[in-house]
């Protein structure tokens, strides 16, 4: 169901192939909360962000908490205590997962939120990366890196552009979803600034162990799972992590060994057809060539 004026979300995992749209103004019901436990292309494009109104009846806003220092951008990839491979369990609050957040539709509002993203070095600091098919235009989009229980720790990020590849674009290929977004200045400086950025990795190997965040949509804190990844076909990756519902697309494949974001959740099926198995589209020139053109 669309409504006049927003754009249409396509969650992780849907329960039937090709019905998974929902008005971004309606929080999804993709999947319960899952119980804590420990091709190439021609040229990029890029879509402006028209201006949004918050609805009247939109939930409290999400509370912004003392400020904290942000990392540098030489900060190690910060490792999360040990849990076996192939399970997951609440991410733990460290420098890496603070640099992955939310995506709500107007403002952060607890049960608002419909996808996951991340921050990424560059040039202007001031870019997040998801999943192409969770949104279509910013719309109001808001990104609130490290969220967790209605706070917003670093602040709260307006998007201002949206760059797809044109093989997304144009035909919805799915070894093109992938989506890279400009986000306003917050409190007079940029999001890196704030939380620090992971640098984009391409040409990875298929099997690299990576550690995999994301925000279900009915929950208000980030999953994390550690495994590592295999050759789905030609152009995507898939990993083995349960309980990935709703909400979790766009979240960051983060290598374990190098901290590169090597991977988004989405692609295949977009994202995968269960909870249990994930999907990215492989990264290469194709995402190289778009962050040159974000920056």
């Amino acid at each position: 169901m669309t409504a006049a004026g927003l754009f249409t979300v396509h969650l992780h995992h849907p329960a039937r192939p090709g019905t998974d749209t929902v008005a971004l103004a309606v929080p999804t019901t993709a999947a319960p909360t899952p119980a804590p436990a420990p091709t190439p292309s021609p040229s990029p494009s890029v879509a402006d962000a028209p201006a949004a109104d918050a609805p009247a009846d939109a939930p409290a806003a999400a509370q912004p908490a003392a400020p904290a220092a942000g990392p540098t951008l030489q900060d190690p990839p910060s490792a999360p205590p040990d849990v076996p491979l192939g399970v997951t369990a609440t991410a733990p609050d460290n420098a890496e997962s603070r640099r992955v957040g939310a995506l709500f539709s107007g403002p952060a509002a607890p049960g608002n939120h419909f996808c996951t993203a991340s921050v990424i070095d560059s040039p202007g600091r001031n870019l997040i990366l998801t999943a192409a098919h969770c949104l279509s235009g910013a719309n109001g989009t808001t990104f609130v890196p490290g969220y967790r229980d209605g706070q917003a720790p670093y602040g709260s990020w307006q998007v201002t552009k949206v760059y797809t590849a044109d093989g997304w674009r144009n035909g919805g290929d799915p070894d093109e979803d992938f989506a890279i977004l400009a986000v306003a200045p917050s409190g007079g400086r940029q999001i890196e600034d704030a939380v620090g950025g992971n640098p984009l990795g391409t040409n990875a190997a298929w099997t690299v162990r990576v550690r995999l965040y994301g925000y279900p949509a009915k929950a208000e804190l980030p999953i994390l799972c550690t495994n590592t990844t295999t050759r789905q076909d030609t152009y995507q990756r898939r990993i083995d992590c349960p309980a990935f519902p709703g909400g979790t697309s766009g979240g960051p494949f983060i290598d374990a060994a190098t901290g590169e974001v090597v991977g988004v959740i989405g692609g295949y099926q977009q994202g995968g057809a269960t909870d249990d198995t994930s999907y990215s589209a492989a990264f290469d020139h194709t995402i190289a060539e778009l962050l040159a053109e974000a920056s």
